[in-house]
């Protein structure tokens, strides 16, 4: 993980990680750690995906000096409310939902349980027990149908592509709703496409690269058209890292809310990005060609001048380095390959 250049004094001593057992969650939780501040984890480790994967995360974790892990699922707004009571964080990052775009077709009530319910679970208790800032995952996928690029956070996202998007809208629809009723500082992460070592294998970086490396072929859908901008882990969690004690605060009517998309600010042609992976394995693929699916978006691509407005950040890893970076731990890693 590389340094990040905050002022040690501005930072928060007490954090709240939901999804600490995530992708994200496991290295923001890390990062944190490294800079002296004390985290507790919170995770309910469904099974979505591997639990032994969510449970090998967490073991990178336990054990550090500062960090605690309470097994919650945030819809239980009880025990949310319990954890805040006890552990008084300064600042929430709120990560833990319901993930994935084609699982929403075949599950939709996971996500408005989750993304819905656990959400207003996580704000009320924000509410009750006041942070100094609430920052809380949204998505690239929110931008649905817009054919405009980049993606800017003043762009129109009324028309999106899947639940899993409209659960991630009306997140930013009901944080907007509580930093002007309470006044609770928030800021929403549009993410774009996130990936690296300890990722998610139900994404495209982990999917490919298994397949590459053991000889199978790759279900590429619309290779000739879709673009992604891909964001490596240690982009993403140093912009957090920076953003925690930058909270918004109101001016006059406009609440102390933002929304900040999170991205590389450089898409990749889905072909590239498979001729990326295939000089990280050292092998070629052999493709399936697959039409796109429902509810997948042509292109995305961040525009993130707000972002490095706020914080001076810039993204600095490139898809042929987070590539080898990731095959090279999933290599190392053969007990989570197919």
């Amino acid at each position: 993980m590389p340094a990040v250049d905050v002022p040690q004094g501005a930072l928060p001593r007490r954090v709240l990680v939901t999804g600490a057992a995530g992708f994200i969650g496991m290295h923001l939780s890390a990062l944190l750690l490294d800079q002296g501040i004390e985290v507790l984890g919170m995770d309910n480790l469904n099974a979505y995906y591997d639990p032994a994967l969510k449970a090998a995360r967490l073991a990178t974790l336990a054990g550090r000096n500062g960090f605690s892990f309470e097994k919650i699922s945030i819809e239980d707004g009880a025990a949310v409310m319990a954890a805040f009571a006890t552990f008084r964080p300064d600042v929430v990052v709120h990560l833990a939902a319901q993930a994935g775009v084609r699982y929403s077709l075949d599950a939709p009530r996971s996500y408005t349980q989750s993304n819905i319910e656990g959400f207003l679970s996580m704000i009320e208790a924000a509410r009750q027990h006041p942070v100094r800032h609430f920052l809380y995952a949204s998505s690239s996928s929110v931008y649905g149908s817009n054919a405009k690029v980049p993606f800017s956070e003043d762009d129109p996202v009324e028309h999106p592509l899947s639940l899993y998007a409209a659960t991630k809208r009306a997140n930013e629809l009901m944080a907007e709703t509580y930093a002007h009723l309470f006044a609770l500082p928030m800021t929403g992460l549009r993410f774009f496409t996130v990936y690296g070592p300890w990722g998610r294998p139900d994404m495209a970086m982990w999917k490919f690269t298994d397949a590459i490396l053991a000889g199978r072929a790759i279900e590429v859908y619309d290779e000739a058209g879709m673009s992604r901008d891909f964001t490596y882990i240690d982009d993403i969690v140093a912009s957090i890292l920076r953003l925690l004690p930058l909270a918004p605060q109101k001016d006059g009517l406009q609440s102390p809310h933002r929304i900040l998309n999170i991205g590389n600010n450089r898409p990749e042609r889905l072909a590239d990005f498979v001729a990326a992976i295939e000089s990280a394995c050292g092998k070629m693929a052999i493709k399936q060609h697959m039409p796109r699916q429902p509810g997948d978006v042509l292109a995305t691509y961040a525009d993130i001048a707000k972002l490095h407005a706020l914080t001076g950040f810039q993204p600095e890893t490139s898809i042929q380095e987070g590539a080898r970076k990731f095959a090279d731990w999933l290599i190392l890693h053969p007990q989570f390959r197919k």
